[in-house]
């Protein structure tokens, strides 16, 4: 087995080799060819692969990699399926391989170009292709099935001209043939949708453009600059999913084309798609490292990726002013492209909540929502609103979220919740009874509880409206004080619902407890200590 695969490493080498020269036909090729005997070494080392090599070999792997897959052993199963399709292309590479030998030891062998062009068009390699079927009809002109398979080739790359003399060549020698009648007459009704959609272009109806470029391009799906001019339409309609499907083509039918991953990289960073940007550009690099424009790009968009994969993080890990320091930065880098500028400022929306500093997470929202409407900004701005304690905005968000979306749970949750919050809002307030913010400590809930006891205490105020209203402001203090302090009850009242409302019944007797806690008999006199350990006012 080593011995085999070490075959196939030397032949690889040689593959690419001869491949690069098998067009270079001159003195010094075949005086490396033949008088080093590269030819020999080649042909048996062809020979003892394919005998090594066999579809039960390959089944063998595929089985193997079935059953390690079967018992949750990954890295082997991946081995031994990585080494079925090695096997497979290597199978293929030798053929090709051997079809370069066979051509070079008879350069006038028409059957073996005509072979080897066949294989070249099954492996997507039209340009190849094309010189094996030119040189097949160079030696034998009247090889109808070259000229036939040579004329389809040329269709499809839009070359018509040429397509249309193969096609009439074929037909003056056979007028019978179907294949080549039924495909010259393609041509003319392509040539005529082709200048229609250079009109259109001319005159700036992309759309139109767009959809005449289609029919063309449905005959000639391997012309890449049809795919070039039906991306610029698809680009200028801002349709850039449309684009990039197109030039990725382009990059697949020319070779080393920079531009076609420049292009690539610019269209999905257009669409906010940061990290696909990042990896089109890079190969950009590969092929020409010293791009000017590439490097440039790429060199932006690097730092923008890393900011944005930092945000990202330190939000889910609710670190928020880390997420602010990190999204901050990105609408300096990119002041142009909206959609990049769309995630920045919904991570700072997001953010800013999360720091209660519900005015700049607002003005983010709003600036995210300008860029694009999306259901889940919506309530993101609705929870700013909330923070802010405006709740008719909130609930005209959630409301906005559920337009969009109307299966939303959290759209659903937070439009019942803001209603519920409102509710509360006119009536009891316990975290503005005691003063206190909504993330506040239970520890700090009882320090400004005490605080506010001692101020709206009873005993301080004289007989009158003055001591009915302090008296009441009383009850909500201690009101506030057990809601707060007790997690079950705090939890309630931030979902909106307040555990001691009378009305719903379930909590009335706690509230007529807590009366009788504070005031027992109306008649009693105040009095109280402080239980410095709980924190309760008793009343004696």
């Amino acid at each position: 087995m080593a011995a085999w695969l070490n075959s196939f490493v030397l032949l690889g080498g040689l593959f690419s080799y001869v491949l690069k020269y098998s067009y270079c036909r001159g003195p010094i090729f075949y005086s490396i060819m033949y008088h080093s005997g590269l030819l020999l070494v080649l042909l048996g080392l062809f020979l003892d692969a394919i005998g090594s090599v066999s579809q039960l070999e390959i089944d063998r792997h595929l089985e193997l990699g079935r059953e390690f897959l079967a018992k949750g052993q990954l890295q082997d199963a991946l081995s031994h399926y990585h080494a079925a399709v090695v096997y497979k292309e290597a199978v293929i590479d030798i053929r090709i391989l051997m079809r370069v030998i066979l051509i070079e030891g008879d350069p006038n062998n028409y059957l073996t170009y005509y072979k080897r062009g066949t294989v070249y068009l099954a492996l997507g390699k039209a340009k190849f292709a094309l010189f094996d079927l030119d040189r097949v009809l160079e030696l034998k002109p009247d090889f109808t099935s070259a000229r036939l398979q040579r004329g389809n080739v040329l269709l499809k790359q839009a070359q018509f001209e040429k397509a249309e003399a193969d096609f009439r060549h074929v037909l003056a020698v056979e007028p019978q043939n179907s294949d080549a009648y039924n495909a010259l007459y393609k041509i003319s009704p392509a040539q005529d949708d082709l200048l229609v959609a250079d009109r259109l272009v001319r005159n700036g109806d992309y759309a139109a453009a767009a959809q005449q470029l289609s029919r063309v391009i449905e005959v000639c799906p391997w012309s890449a600059e049809l795919r070039e001019l039906r991306a610029e339409c698809y680009e200028a309609l801002e349709d850039y999913i449309s684009a990039i499907s197109d030039v990725r083509s382009t990059t697949k039918l020319q070779s080393d084309n920079t531009q076609g991953f420049l292009k690539l990289a610019t269209l999905h960073y257009r669409l906010g798609q940061v990290e696909e940007s990042l990896k089109e550009i890079r190969e950009c690099l590969k092929l020409d490292p010293d791009h000017s424009k590439c490097f440039s790009f790429y060199k932006k968009i690097k730092k923008v990726a890393k900011l944005l994969t930092d945000a990202n993080e330190y939000e889910n890990e609710r670190d928020y002013t880390n997420c602010i320091d990190s999204a901050l930065p990105i609408l300096k880098l990119e002041p142009q492209v909206a959609k990049v500028r769309f995630i920045a400022h919904q991570h700072l929306c997001k953010c800013y909540t999360g720091i209660s500093e519900p005015s700049q997470a607002i003005k983010n929202c709003h600036e995210a929502l300008n860029i694009r409407k999306e259901a889940s900004v919506y309530c993101d701005r609705a929870e700013a609103y909330l923070a802010a304690e405006m709740f008719d905005d909130a609930i005209r968000d959630f409301k906005e979220a559920l337009e969009i979306d109307m299966s939303l749970q959290r759209a659903k949750q937070g439009l019942h919740k803001a209603q519920q919050r409102q509710k509360l809002s006119e009536s009891r307030d316990y975290y503005k009874i005691l003063g206190v913010p909504r993330t506040a400590s239970k520890r700090d809930i009882i320090k400004a509880y005490r605080k506010a006891a001692q101020k709206w205490h009873p005993d301080n105020f004289q007989e009158g409206e003055e001591k009915k209203r302090a008296e009441k402001k009383f009850i909500d203090i201690a009101a506030a004080k057990e809601v707060l302090t007790d997690d079950e009850k705090r939890a309630k009242f931030d979902q909106g619902e307040d555990p001691l409302d009378p009305e719903s019944g379930k909590h009335q007797q706690d509230e007529v407890n807590t009366i009788k806690a504070i005031f027992g008999n109306i008649t009693i006199a105040y009095r109280c200590t402080s239980d410095t350990n709980s924190g309760i006012i008793l009343w004696e």
